[in-house]
């Protein structure tokens, strides 16, 4: 028999007033948790609706400034770029290298205007690839490793010389992690971090995000199974993280977010090193419909599936709803 009887413990007495249950309240969310994704596109005083993702924009390099002064006024200082190219696309992504490309440009601008913002930039092809995979394919469109491995390097160096805080290798090609660190050092990045996308699934989540960075037509009905985990293992998510680990990454993220706590958890009581997780695009997305058709309160689960993501021992949030979050936090 327990220990704890009624009526001498009675759980409700630490509920009893909003004060009370502030007061024991074991996380919270902070807008120091955040880190705000961002569609970037060529031109200026461009605003592209996003149409699988409400209240989500494609911006010009200008028009993404404006949004950056908002994210400091509201305390959020750290970003994530994500290039939306329509043209330059290649088998090989030779575009995601270039020195004066889409990324490396915001990077520059974005760092001379507001250096306090930490800059994360996303490592990986399928934006620049003619046929929307992550990596370089072989006449069966197999995605070829070690070759890509070697791109990948070229792209996160450009991204370093532009001045990006983080680069965040999202393609889960075996072994980049190394290569890349590597090359970081011998250039004399030496300050330069790596937030790995240690584990990410082959998740159904992404459509929208692949929609706003124009992907998915690429990519038409092909997967990205033969890199991307499965679903269904949560084993190999500690190797996967254990390898990056030992190739000096700085941070490991999990993604996709909601339906993947438990991993979040594990790879933090395990592991010991900062932990991102990402609330993925169809995650938001979710959130926005069933609220715009009146059957959730958008607020309260937003707030709610930030401490989620807190109770799970997240350190950082990738979130599009950052915005949205801190001004509910300073409400």
């Amino acid at each position: 028999m327990s220990k704890y009887k009624f009526p001498y413990v009675r759980m409700r007495r630490n509920r009893n007033s909003p004060f009370i249950r502030d007061l024991l309240q074991e996380n919270t969310i902070t807008v120091k948790d955040l880190v705000y994704p961002l569609f970037i596109i060529d031109g200026v005083g461009k605003l592209e609706p996003i149409t699988s993702m409400p209240g989500q924009m494609r911006y010009s390099i200008d028009q993404a400034l404006i949004v950056i002064e908002e994210c400091i006024d509201l305390g959020i200082l750290a970003i994530a770029l994500f290039p939306v190219i329509n043209t330059a696309k290649d088998n090989f992504g030779s575009e995601s290298y270039n020195p004066n490309g889409l990324v490396q440009r915001a990077v520059k601008t974005i760092k001379d205007k507001y250096p306090q913002i930490v800059i994360f930039t996303d490592v990986a092809l399928d934006p620049y690839t003619i046929h929307g995979q992550d990596g370089i394919i072989d006449d069966n469109r197999y995605v070829l490793n070690d070759v890509t491995n070697e791109v990948l390097v070229k792209q996160a160096l450009s991204h370093a010389k532009a001045g990006a805080d983080f680069v965040a290798p999202s393609d889960m090609m075996d072994g980049r992690v190394v290569k890349i660190r590597r090359a970081l050092e011998e250039e004399g990045f030496y300050n330069t971090g790596i937030m790995s996308y240690s584990i990410k699934y082959a998740s159904s989540f992404y459509g929208p995000f692949r929609d706003a960075v124009h992907s998915s037509g690429n990519l038409k009905k092909a997967d990205k199974k033969t890199y991307q985990m499965n679903p269904a293992n949560i084993n190999e998510a500690y190797v996967e993280a254990k390898l990056d680990i030992e190739e000096s990454a700085d941070i490991i993220m999990v993604k996709p977010g909601i339906g993947y706590l438990d991993v979040v958890y594990q790879m933090k009581t395990t592991h010991k090193i900062p932990v991102a997780v990402y609330h993925v695009s169809g995650e938001y997305s979710m959130l926005k419909a069933a609220s715009q058709n009146g059957w959730i309160d958008y607020s309260s689960c937003l707030l709610e599936t930030m401490l989620c993501f807190k109770r799970a021992r997240a350190d950082i949030i990738w979130t599009y709803s950052a915005l949205d979050v801190a001004r509910l936090i300073n409400q």
